[in-house]
C-alpha cells in the first residue's frame, strides 16, 4: 500500500514539476477553441437560469435547443473571424482581450439584427433581448477571466520558481521605453531579474507604480535608493538623461560595486532573452559629449555622385570614413590599403551595398602604382589616413616613418593635383603639435608639406585642388588604443600598465572623429589645419580605474594596476596647438582652424627631398637631426634622440 502511495507521489510529482511546466508545450488551437466554446455554453447556461428566475419569459419562436445552437453558431463564426483562439494563452496581452470583445460583441450585434429582421418579417422576435445582452456580457467576461487566470497562475508560479536565483535590478527611466524594456525582463524565460523598482528624475509620480513596482523619486543618491530595494543592479532606460547626471550616476554606481547595465535599440531587442540584449556600460558610454550635429547638406554636395578614394581604408579610422561616406550616395568609394586580410574584411562586409567599391592593395608609398589608380579611377575626393601611428616603434624606425607619413603624404598630394583631385583630406595627429618623438615629427612635415603646397599654387594661380588637414587626439576603440590594450589586460586578469601616474590624454570615439572629418573636408576652403574641440582630457590611471569597474572588479585586488614608465617619446599631456599657434572659429562649434606659420614650398620640398635621400641611406642619425631642422620645435623626450636637441 505504501509502495502505491509513494508511485502516486513520484508520478504526481514527475507530472508538475518545475521542468515539466516550464518547458510544456503550447497547447493546440483546436483545444483552445473547443475550451472558449465551452466556456460559451456555460455563459448561455447561466444566462438561461438566471432569467429565468426573474418574470421575464422566452419566446416561443423556437425552443431552448434551437436558440442556444443559433447563438453558438454565431458566436463560432466570429471566433474564427477575429481569431480569438490563436493567441497563447499563458501570454495573453491587452490586444487579446479586444479581440474577445470584438468577437463577443459581433455575435450579439449580428443576433439582434437577425432577432428584429425576423420580428419585421415574422412578427415575432427570437431572443429575449435581455438574454442577449447578458451572454454576451457573460460570455465575454467568462472567455477574459479564463485568460486571466491562466496568465496570472503562470506568472505566481514562475515567479516562485525562481524567486531565489533572481538578481534584484532597478531601471532609470518611466518613460515608455522603461515600460517596454520592464515587460521584456518580466517575460523572459528563464528568468534572470527580478524588476524592484523604477527611478524618475523628475520627481513626478512617486506616488504611482507601474507594472506592480514602485516609482522612486531621485532625491538622493543612487547607492541609497538601490539599498533600500536591496538592488545591486541598474539599468539606465532614460535615453533623455543629461550627460553630466549620467556622468554622476555612473561614479556612484562604480564607487559601490552597482552592475550600470545600458539598453540597446529597442529594434535589437531579443525579448525571448532581453538579458542577453542588455549590455554593460563601456568606457565609450562615459565620454562627456553632445551629439554631433553635421550640415548633411554641404557634405552631400561634395560627394554625392563623385569617386572618392580613401588610403588606410581598412584601419579603424579609414574604415569608419567609409562606412560614413557611404550614407552620401557617391558614385564609387576607392579602398586603398597594404593589409591583405582587413581590407579583405572589409570588402565582406560592404558586399551587400548598391554603391560600387573598388579595394585595391597598395602602399602609400608606391608612386608609380598609386599614379596608375590615380589615372584610372580619377578620384574627386581623397581621404588620407593611412600613416604609422605607433610611437615606440616609430621612435626605433625613423626612416619608415618618413617613407609611410612623408614620402607616401607627398605622393598622394603631388597626383592629387596632377589629376585635379577637387578635394584632398589628410588626417594629422595632435602628436605633430610639439612633437617629443618621431611619429609626431614625421606627421608634422607632412602636414607643413600639404599646406606649403596648398598656399604655393593658389599663389601661382595653378590650384584646383583644396588642401585640407584635420588634426584631433586619441580615438576610443582605435587599433593600438588604450582601451582594447586595458579590456585585453582585464580579461586575462591583469596587471593594467600604464607609462606614469599623471599622464593625461585628449580621446574621442571612432564616429565622432570621422564626423568631423567628413564636415572639415566640406567646409575648407584650402591650406586650413582644422583641429577638433576634444572635450576634457582623461587622466589615464582614472580611465583604467573605471574599466577595472565597469568589468565588475575592484581596483588594485583584482586587478592590479602598474606603472612601467614612460616610453620613448611619450610625453605626459598631448597638445592641439603649437606655441605659436593661434586658432579661428567656423560655423560648427567643435572645429576650428589652427593659425600656423607656413612654410615657403620650394625650400620644404627640397628639405623633404634631402629628408627622403637620408631616409634611403638608413642615416638615422642624420635623418633625425633633419627632422628637428624641419620642424624646430620637435624636442625628444625619454629618447636616445634627445642628444641632438640644443
Amino acid at each position: 500500500m505504501n509502495s502505491n502511495k509513494t508511485s502516486y507521489k513520484s508520478i504526481f510529482s514527475d507530472l508538475f514539476s518545475k521542468d515539466k511546466i516550464l518547458h510544456f508545450g503550447y497547447l493546440p488551437r483546436w483545444i483552445i477553441f473547443s475550451i472558449d466554446i465551452a466556456i460559451v455554453i456555460i455563459a448561455n447556461i447561466v444566462t438561461y437560469f438566471l432569467i429565468s428566475q426573474l418574470t421575464f419569459k422566452y419566446y416561443n419562436t423556437l425552443d431552448l435547443t434551437g436558440r442556444a445552437l443559433i447563438i453558438l453558431a454565431t458566436q463560432i463564426f466570429f471566433f474564427f473571424a477575429f481569431k480569438t483562439y490563436a493567441g497563447i494563452i499563458r501570454h495573453s496581452t491587452l490586444n487579446d482581450g479586444y479581440n474577445l470583445f470584438k468577437a463577443t460583441f459581433s455575435s450579439f450585434l449580428a443576433l439582434t439584427v437577425l432577432n428584429y429582421v425576423h420580428f419585421y418579417k415574422a412578427g415575432a422576435k427570437i431572443f429575449l433581448m435581455p438574454a442577449l445582452f447578458l451572454t454576451f456580457l457573460f460570455s465575454f467576461i467568462f472567455l477574459l477571466f479564463f485568460r486571466i487566470v491562466v496568465k496570472v497562475v503562470y506568472q505566481i508560479y514562475l515567479d516562485a520558481s525562481n524567486q531565489n536565483n533572481l538578481e534584484n535590478i532597478v531601471i532609470y527611466g518611466t518613460d515608455s521605453n522603461a515600460i517596454s524594456l520592464a515587460n521584456a525582463i518580466n517575460a523572459e524565460y528563464p528568468k534572470r531579474y527580478k524588476l524592484v523598482g523604477f527611478i524618475d528624475k523628475y520627481n513626478k509620480n512617486t506616488t504611482k507604480t507601474i507594472l506592480n513596482v514602485p516609482i522612486i523619486s531621485h532625491d538622493k543618491s543612487i547607492e541609497k535608493i538601490l539599498d533600500s530595494l536591496d538592488a545591486k543592479n541598474l539599468i539606465i532606460a532614460d535615453k533623455n538623461i543629461p550627460s553630466k547626471l549620467q556622468l554622476l550616476i555612473v561614479d556612484q554606481c562604480l564607487q559601490h560595486n552597482i552592475k550600470l547595465l545600458k539598453v540597446p535599440v529597442v529594434m535589437d531587442w531579443n525579448t525571448k532573452k532581453i538579458s542577453n540584449s542588455l549590455k554593460t556600460f563601456e568606457i565609450l558610454d562615459l565620454l562627456d559629449r553632445k551629439q554631433i550635429v553635421l550640415d548633411n547638406s554641404k557634405i552631400s554636395q561634395q560627394i554625392t555622385n563623385k569617386v572618392v578614394l580613401i588610403t588606410g581604408a581598412a584601419g579603424s579610422i579609414g574604415s569608419e570614413i567609409v562606412r560614413q561616406v557611404l550614407n552620401f550616395s557617391p558614385s564609387k568609394i576607392i579602398l586603398i590599403d597594404q593589409a591583405e586580410t582587413p581590407l579583405h574584411q572589409l570588402t565582406l562586409e560592404l558586399s551587400k551595398v548598391t554603391i560600387e567599391i573598388v579595394p585595391i592593395i597598395a602602399d602609400v608609398r608606391d608612386k608609380e602604382q598609386l599614379e596608375r589608380i590615380f589615372k584610372s579611377l580619377n578620384p574627386h575626393f581623397v581621404f588620407h589616413a593611412a600613416a604609422y601611428k605607433h610611437v615606440p616603434l616609430m621612435e626605433t624606425n625613423p626612416n619608415q616613418a618618413i617613407f609611410t607619413n612623408v614620402v607616401g603624404t607627398k605622393n598622394l598630394a603631388d597626383l592629387a593635383v596632377k589629376f585635379k583631385v577637387e578635394r584632398f583630406v589628410f588626417i594629422s595627429t595632435d602628436k605633430a603639435v610639439n612633437p617629443s618623438n618621431v611619429m609626431g615629427a614625421s606627421k608634422r612635415i607632412a602636414e607643413k608639406y600639404v599646406q606649403s603646397l596648398s598656399i604655393y599654387l593658389d599663389q601661382m594661380g595653378e590650384s584646383s585642388t583644396k588642401f585640407i588637414t584635420t588634426r584631433f587626439g586619441n580615438v576610443l576603440g582605435s587599433n593600438g588604443s588604450v582601451v582594447p590594450l586595458f579590456t585585453k589586460q582585464i580579461n586575462e586578469g591583469g596587471p593594467i600598465t600604464i607609462t606614469h601616474p599623471d599622464i593625461i590624454r585628449y580621446f574621442m570615439t571612432i564616429p565622432e572623429a570621422c564626423q568631423l572629418v567628413l564636415e572639415a573636408g566640406a567646409m575648407g576652403n584650402g591650406s586650413e589645419i582644422f583641429i577638433f574641440d576634444m572635450g576634457k582630457p582623461v587622466k589615464i590611471i582614472d580611465l583604467a580605474h573605471k574599466m577595472i569597474k565597469l568589468a565588475g572588479y575592484v581596483p588594485e585586488e583584482d586587478i592590479k594596476i602598474e606603472v612601467v614608465g614612460l616610453r620613448p617619446g611619450e610625453k605626459l599631456y598631448e597638445e592641439l596647438l603649437t606655441d605659436a599657434s593661434t586658432t579661428l572659429p567656423t560655423h560648427h562649434q567643435k572645429i576650428m582652424i589652427a593659425k600656423d606659420i607656413t612654410e615657403n614650398y620650394i625650400s620644404l620640398n627640397e628639405d623633404v627631398l634631402e629628408l627622403i635621400n637620408w631616409a634611403n641611406e638608413n642615416n638615422i642619425d642624420t635623418l633625425v637631426k633633419k627632422m628637428k631642422q624641419i620642424v624646430p620645435e620637435f624636442v625628444s623626450l625619454n629618447s636616445k634622440f634627445e642628444k641632438f636637441d640644443n
